[in-house]
């Protein structure tokens, strides 16, 4: 794992304790994933979290009517179109969640609230927990999963509380088994006293603190309401992710994929929840076939030690940023439900993120039900802008080229061993396991890492999974050297070492490029984002400008248009800023038009460096431009200022240096 001795590279505490600048109207490069519900489901709510960064918008299915749901995605499509401004659609699946069984009234607005009063429990007062048809009272509590009785041990811990509570409130119960009577009744003994209301939700914790011994409930990953969602829903409105709930293995992905492909919904993202520690033994498979990360450190938090959840949540992260996908972190503003400012362990625990390399921050609690959506928005994009002011870029790009340096050697060693045989072959022994889940990547025909097909940079990197991401300690002798300046690996880069695919290098090849010349914009053309995903891998200090430029594709029967899609798509990855583009008869007309654009955003003045990647036929550019003196344009520079500039380069001058 990555470590630093530092983040700061000069710690002045004047300059830390001046205010923000007011005239930065920019969004943080980390994004924030709104859940819509009660406290915001209005337009008017939904156009100011819209303006104050809110890039995604979360639809949970766990609780209440698809019509409700429909309302919320109709209210999002009119802020969309009032503020101008893309809007990601996520839905989140109900999956494995097991809950007690209450009646429940549904209000004026369509949302279901439970019926009757709050139940009171003491510490140490005896509950039966059942699966029997009967009524929810102050002590029995009906459960919906009918074989929960034959998952329990007396011993075994079960966190009982309303749907999304911190754990430390009082609607969070913890309880004990203590007997487990006839099959169908589990007697428990409460540890704490609560106060239990709204929709409750039950959590089995694991009871080995280093294995995995408890039985695992069969319930489907997709239940029959998740399914008639997706379709029904996938069918009105463009959904650009699915959260999936409860992902214990890369097959509930493939499952997934296989029910999305069958409602239509093929251009959908799968984000993987890892809820679980099933799920952390089974993670390289699944972050193999996941499009991204959700960690739900909610249900995890229960799952693993206390201790242990800061390490979990490092390697995590930099296990996805080596491989390029998004991860996504909960559960970060959980008083903000109720008051207006967060905990100082909250905010720190915000910046910390954005320091270890998360792509975004998904609020729960805090805009479904909270009486203060807009502020937490608000709050966690400024904490967010903060953090990312710090960030060591320079620190991030050396630590990714190390790690490439190692896939080399690593490769170079397994084809030793193998005695002329390739252990890049799909088929071969060498890399058959995985840490963590042993599973094998279902794509066929692994290529080595500089041979990879671009077009699957982003969709397929087994390689990078295999040798890039593992539990353990960073190879570095030397950390705090590795931090304070460019590695060797680094400096080796255009001398052909470490070897990387072509769209890996450009994309790498463009932040260096970036960085040396101070430039304030990379614009990267794209149709599928997986470019701008990979140039966002390597985290550069300046905003990613991704000009999507829609198509027309064929099923055989119909032509669509496409582009939308991949435009939203980009929202969740980190540093970027889609775009849809007109399509051009040339590159140049569109890149006028984007620095015109980022001008007009306040990203770009006159005479700033631009470095754009484009898509020449089959081959990728880098090129360099700066913006003219009016600084809503390309700067034109004559032969004759060519001319100087070489001349004066040669000299060992800095071009445009006075004589």
């Amino acid at each position: 794992m990555k470590t630093k001795a530092h983040f700061f590279p000069d710690l002045n505490l004047s300059a830390c304790l001046e205010p923000a600048d007011p005239n930065d109207t920019l969004s943080s490069c980390t994004k924030v994933v709104g859940t819509i519900g009660p406290a915001c489901q209005s337009v008017e709510k939904l156009i100011q979290m819209l303006n104050d960064g809110m890039c995604a918008a979360r639809i949970d299915l766990t609780w209440g009517p698809i019509d409700y749901h429909r309302r919320s995605l109709d209210n999002l499509q009119e802020a969309m179109r009032r503020t101008r401004r893309l809007c990601a659609i996520m839905l989140d699946t109900l999956g494995r969640e097991v809950m007690i069984r209450r009646p429940f009234r549904v209000d004026p607005d369509g949302w279901p609230n439970q019926v009757g009063q709050e139940i009171e429990v003491k510490a140490g007062q005896k509950l039966t927990l059942t699966t029997r048809d009967v009524e929810c009272t102050a002590t029995v509590f009906p459960i919906t999963y009918p074989r929960f009785a034959e998952m329990m041990e007396p011993g075994d811990n079960i966190y009982l509380g309303r749907y999304l509570v911190s754990g430390a409130d009082s609607a969070s119960l913890y309880l004990e088994v203590h007997e487990v009577l006839n099959g169908t009744d589990v007697v428990c003994v409460a540890r704490n006293d609560a106060l239990l209301d709204g929709l409750l939700t039950l959590f089995h914790v694991e009871r080995s603190t280093d294995a995995l011994l408890n039985m695992q409930n069969d319930l489907p990953l997709l239940s029959d309401y998740d399914k008639e969602c997706l379709a029904t829903l996938g069918q009105e409105y463009e959904i650009d992710f699915v959260s999936l709930s409860y992902t214990r293995t890369m097959d509930d992905v493939v499952e997934a994929r296989d029910f999305l492909d069958s409602v239509g919904l093929t251009a959908t993202k799968i984000f993987a929840k890892l809820e679980s520690r099933q799920a952390l033994l089974n993670f390289k498979g699944v972050l193999n076939e996941a499009d991204g990360i959700i960690i739900s450190r909610g249900n995890l938090g229960l799952d693993c030690l206390p201790e242990k959840m800061a390490l979990i949540q490092k390697t995590l992260i930099q296990s996805c940023n080596l491989v390029g996908k998004p991860v996504l972190i909960t559960r970060v503003m959980d008083t903000m439900a109720v008051t207006p400012r967060p905990t100082r362990a909250e905010a720190t625990d915000v910046a910390n993120a954005v320091l270890d390399g998360v792509d975004g921050i998904l609020l729960g609690q805090e805009t479904l039900r909270g009486g203060y959506p807009v502020e937490a928005v608000q709050t966690v994009v400024s904490i967010c802008k903060q953090a990312e002011k710090v960030f060591d870029h320079h620190y991030h790009f050396d630590h990714l080229m190390d790690t490439a340096v190692e896939v080399e050697e690593h490769y170079a060693e397994a084809a030793a061993d193998a005695e002329g045989g390739s252990p890049l072959d799909g088929s071969s022994e060498n890399l058959a396991g995985l840490e963590g889940g042993q599973q094998q990547p279902r794509h066929t025909g692994a290529r080595p890492l500089h041979r990879t097909q671009s077009a699957e940079s982003y969709s397929s990197l087994t390689l990078a999974i295999k040798a890039m991401t593992r539990f353990g300690a960073s190879s570095h002798a030397n950390i705090q050297a590795a931090a304070m300046q460019h590695s060797d690996s680094t400096q080796r880069l255009y001398a052909g070492s470490p070897y990387l695919s072509k769209i890996e290098s450009i994309a790498s090849s463009a932040v260096r490029a970036a960085d040396k010349v101070k430039a304030s914009l990379i614009v990267v053309y794209t149709h599928t984002g997986r470019t701008a995903q990979l140039v966002a891998k390597y985290r550069p200090p300046m905003p990613i400008l991704t000009l999507v430029v829609p198509r027309l594709v064929s099923d055989s029967l119909h032509w669509r248009l496409e582009g939308r899609h991949n435009a939203r798509q980009c929202l969740l990855t980190r540093g970027l800023l889609p775009l849809l583009a007109t399509p051009q008869p040339h590159g140049d007309a569109v890149l006028e038009e984007a620095i015109t654009v980022a001008a007009r955003m306040g990203i770009v003045k006159p005479h700033n460096h631009v470095v754009a990647v484009q898509r020449v036929h089959d081959d990728f550019c880098v090129k360099i431009v700066s913006v003219d003196a009016v600084g809503a344009g390309i700067k034109r520079t004559s032969l004759f200022e060519l001319q100087q500039q070489a001349r004066a380069s040669v000299n060992g001058a800095a071009p445009g240096a006075a004589e």
